[in-house]
């Protein structure tokens, strides 16, 4: 497809205005041109030629020449139209038969110059009026078959008014600009319509990648790329910087246009979420770790307790910890977190306000797998610890990525979530899109539930260093796929890893000090076992409520500063009690469920249970996961719409 000068000017200048008018100018200008030369042409001939026996032999050469020149032209013109192909000819046959009678007779011969005069005007005006509707529509094509296509179809998706112009076409992609009806509508129309011009357009579903013009809130930036090539795997192609810089791009995924995605991750965190079988482990962890593990100036610190080395342990030789317990993972961030302080002063001493690539100090990235699971691992102050590795990490050198199957309220603090960049694979609704989601990417028209599982490895990135025109253009994560095109190629990653293992790398003193707490596998047991007899339910299950954060007025940006939850101090106690055993904190709710019973009360909210949560020393998570299990024996009910328990019958005692 030809690219088109666009005739949306997004610069208000004069200079601008006259430079896209001059260029109009330029195209209709050659035929005008052409009519005093070609006059030229026969008086000078009539000069030379036109006198005794040599005008006949001019008359005969210019009469072959003429014949010759017409049918070339014919020829020439076989793969436009007929109504090209014959005005080309015509053309060249009137202009050579009136340059061969100007040899003879002369140019100011009355016919001669009569000819010249009517019939170089309606030459040039026809191929002048040729011009100006192939700028719309050509004998054989469209010039610009985006805009011909829009325009044609525009009034389906009730856009009346709205203009579009290709910018740039390349193999993968075609960049165009949106004029909107000034004052009637603006880009965020356009965001929530782009199915309904997809359709119209017949395009295939998301087709369309609709961002705003920064400078023109009547302008949007569209971009159209094909999702089919998006459907089958991409092998990954290996390294893309190896030997760098954290600091320089990781390349994890393609974009959906062709081109690579450039993720820089320092100085900000990341949420990767999606549905079970989506690709967050394969797609994001193997591909972010193989890049990351490359690079010359980081240390990675992983952590899956649910898994343990499924996911994760092809990646050991090249990782500086990897935690698969829960006392592990408390140590991790405990040790983590107390080298904080260290390298924050010595990067103050040298006169960093922030980590910089060579500053001396190894760049620290935290993976925690199944983040919910690690977060039930850890007490009331491992949390309270967490949160402020969280809030302080970045600028002491550190990112913190978090993997989940669904980020909402009751399995990622919300104040957490407010700090983490946005990396989305499928998920199983639009509901649960929006914990996966930013705000932005909502507004742009991303829609992960289209995948759920079926594309394992497609996803949406919002993060600080992605250009917005992307943030809702699906990306697909590279497949480390065996030749069946299958099964997940563990060898291929674990070789890869002990091409480049964490103990070759020079890592500074207080990055050593939390690896020299790590006892390398085999793993001695330590004091906390994988079966705490604590732990209510170590079942995958699913959240007992499906409603969106209870306090919208909870909210944080990516930059804002992590402070204390004025509401976690409603339910202090003066000393917290002994952490009850998982039969005991049962037993509590069930006495508290015959108690509200008795008073003749029927429903509850979750956090009509905080007192007994807090003082049994547990956490909202386990109590959640036990109201998911009163549910399925039938002791609970869930009213949806008002977002309440009921209690459907009265729950036999627990025997002693």
């Amino acid at each position: 497809m030809a690219t088109k000068q666009i005739a949306l000017t997004e610069d208000s200048s004069w200079e601008r205005v006259k430079a896209a008018q001059a260029s109009k100018l330029l195209t209709l200008a050659p035929p005008w041109l052409l009519w005093p030369l070609i006059a030229g042409v026969g008086t000078a001939l009539h000069v030379l030629f036109g006198r005794g026996s040599a005008v006949a032999w001019s008359a005969i050469g210019l009469t072959l020449g003429s014949v010759l020149l017409t049918g070339v032209t014919w020829l020439v013109a076989h793969e436009r139209g007929f109504l090209g192909r014959g005005s080309a000819t015509a053309t060249t046959a009137a202009v050579s038969m009136w340059v061969t009678a100007c040899s003879v007779a002369g140019f100011t011969q009355p016919v001669i110059l009569w000819f010249w005069v009517a019939g170089g005007l309606v030459t040039a005006a026809a191929w002048n009026i040729r011009t100006v509707i192939r700028s719309r529509q050509g004998a054989h094509g469209i010039n610009d078959a985006l805009a011909f296509l829009f325009d044609a179809n525009k009034d389906k998706a009730n856009l009346d008014g709205a203009q579009m112009a290709t910018v740039k076409a390349g193999e993968r992609k075609i960049e165009a600009a949106m004029a909107l009806p000034a004052g009637e509508k603006v880009v965020a129309d356009i965001q929530k319509k782009t199915e309904h011009i997809e359709g119209a357009m017949g395009l295939p579903p998301g087709t369309m990648t609709v961002a705003p013009n920064m400078d023109r809130a009547d302008l949007a930036h569209v971009t159209f790329s094909d999702p089919r090539i998006m459907r089958e795997p991409i092998p990954w192609p290996g390294p893309s910087r190896p030997g760098a810089s954290i600091a320089e791009p990781l390349r994890p995924a393609v974009w959906q246009d062709g081109e690579d995605v450039e993720h820089i991750i320092v100085g900000h965190h990341v949420q990767a979420m999606g549905k079970t079988g989506a690709g967050k482990s394969i797609g994001a962890a193997w591909n972010y770790l193989a890049e990351i593990v490359t690079r010359y100036d980081a240390a990675v610190f992983a952590a899956d307790i649910t898994k343990g080395d499924q996911s994760l342990g092809p990646l050991r030789p090249a990782l500086h910890r990897f935690e698969t317990t829960k006392g592990g993972v408390r140590s991790l961030i405990n040790d983590m977190h107390s080298q904080l302080k260290p390298r924050t002063d010595w990067l103050s001493k040298r006169g960093f306000a922030n980590w910089e690539p060579g500053c001396g100090l190894t760049y620290q990235v935290g993976w925690f797998e199944e983040a919910p699971d690690i977060f039930d691992a850890l007490g009331d102050k491992d949390i309270e610890t967490f949160l402020k590795l969280l809030k302080a990490i970045r600028s002491a050198g550190g990112s913190i990525i978090l993997s989940l199957q669904r980020s909402d309220w009751t399995q990622m603090p919300t104040i957490a979530r407010g700090q983490l960049a946005n990396l989305c694979f499928g998920v199983a609704s639009s509901q649960d899109a929006g914990f996966g989601l930013s705000e932005a990417q909502e507004d742009a028209g991303a829609r992960p539930e289209l995948w759920g599982s079926s594309q394992p490895g497609m996803a949406y990135l919002d993060a600080p260093s992605i250009d917005r025109a992307r943030i809702a253009m699906p990306l697909r994560t590279f497949a480390w796929l065996k030749a069946d095109g299958v099964t997940p190629d563990t060898d291929a990653l674990r070789a890869h890893a002990e091409q480049w293992p964490a103990a070759a790398k020079t890592i500074d003193e207080f990055t050593a000090a939390i690896v020299s707490t790590w006892v390398s596998p085999p793993t001695v047991k330590d004091s906390s076992s994988d079966e705490d007899p604590n732990d209510i339910d170590r079942d995958d299950w699913a959240p007992a409520v499906d409603t969106d954060d209870p306090d919208p007025d909870v909210t944080a940006g990516i930059d804002d500063p992590i402070t204390d939850d004025p509401d976690d101090q409603e339910f202090e106690f003066g000393q917290q009690s002994e952490r009850l055993s998982a039969a005991e904190v049962r037993t509590a709710i069930l006495s508290q469920f015959a108690t509200w019973l008795d008073e003749g009360r029927t429903d509850f909210a979750t956090k009509d249970l905080a007192p007994v949560w807090t003082a049994a020393g547990t956490s909202r998570q386990a109590v959640q996961r036990l109201l998911r299990k009163l549910r399925d024996e039938g002791v609970l009910g869930y009213d949806d719409e008002a977002q309440r328990h009921t209690l459907l019958q009265r729950p036999a005692p627990v025997p002693a």
